[in-house]
């Protein structure tokens, strides 16, 4: 009798959970995610061409808690607020950085503490150890990275003289590809992500820091408003921190869970 009431109580939670959902999200029984896939190792195509990474696994898991099917949908990320806005998909899980002009027209779910770093070609005889050795350099980036701001305001201060030569692509591998081409002297970019691009290019490039910088927190995207879906996001995550596959996922990309007071502060409280 116990075993049939415990059942029927875990029956109950996911009935909840999966009508909270669509409460909350455009397609009953479903969750649309938008996701840039040109970012590896936290969102790409694997070999079967199929969507896969850290926001990936961790996002399935969390509808599979909810019990609910996921729908990954590939979108660039300049992109991605536009249409999680304009009702193209339900939920933003694409390695979002926290930024406080961000928080003020999508409600943000943080999960995810990283930081970047910064990458050179091989053999071009640049080296750049921090970022007080960029004045003056010619540096790449994915539109809309979090430490553009730190660049305008070292142009204004330690790089007046010599400012940073800040140019913005639309993915990471396209940065990738103007610094093997000598087009950008250096990439700042997501510590895990260069590093996946060191061996996938077989050491064409290589990270000449020597440590992360400007921690960054990462947060799930929902249409300001829609505390249905973000509740139920926030209640399956707990669970998967309980069974410790949240933290296997953490361990296995090397990043960290933020604090509160880690999300404060990305977003200016």
């Amino acid at each position: 009798m116990k075993h049939l009431i415990k059942v029927g109580l875990l029956s109950a939670m996911v009935l909840n959970a999966s009508h909270a959902f669509a409460q909350g999200t455009l397609t009953e029984g479903k969750l649309s995610v938008g996701t840039d896939l040109t970012y590896p190792p936290y969102n790409y195509f694997d070999d079967a061409k199929k969507p896969a990474g850290f926001d990936v696994e961790l996002m399935s898991a969390i509808a599979e808690k909810a019990g609910i099917n996921v729908e990954f949908l590939d979108t660039r990320f300049e992109n991605l607020i536009l249409g999680v806005n304009g009702s193209q998909f339900d939920l933003i899980a694409s390695t979002l950085y926290v930024k406080p002009d961000r928080a003020k027209v999508i409600d943000y779910i943080p999960y995810m503490k990283t930081g970047v770093s910064i990458a050179v070609a091989t053999g071009s005889g640049n080296s750049f150890a921090s970022p007080d050795n960029l004045c003056g350099v010619v540096v790449g980036s994915i539109k809309g990275a979090a430490w553009l701001e730190e660049f305008t305001s070292m142009n204004k201060g330690i790089c007046a003289s010599n400012p940073i030569d800040s140019r913005e692509f639309p993915t990471s591998p396209e940065a990738t590809q103007a610094l093997l081409s000598g087009g950008i002297q250096a990439q700042v970019e997501d510590s895990a992500v260069l590093g996946n691009a060191v061996i996938t290019l077989n050491g064409r490039i290589e990270v000449s820091s020597k440590e992360q910088f400007y921690p960054v927190i990462v947060g799930f995207g929902v249409k300001k408003g829609n505390d249905e879906l973000a509740k139920v996001i926030r209640s399956a995550i707990d669970e998967l921190e309980s069974d410790g596959t949240y933290q296997t996922l953490l361990d296995r990309y090397n990043v960290d869970r933020p604090t509160d007071e880690d999300f404060k502060k990305a977003v200016g409280q």
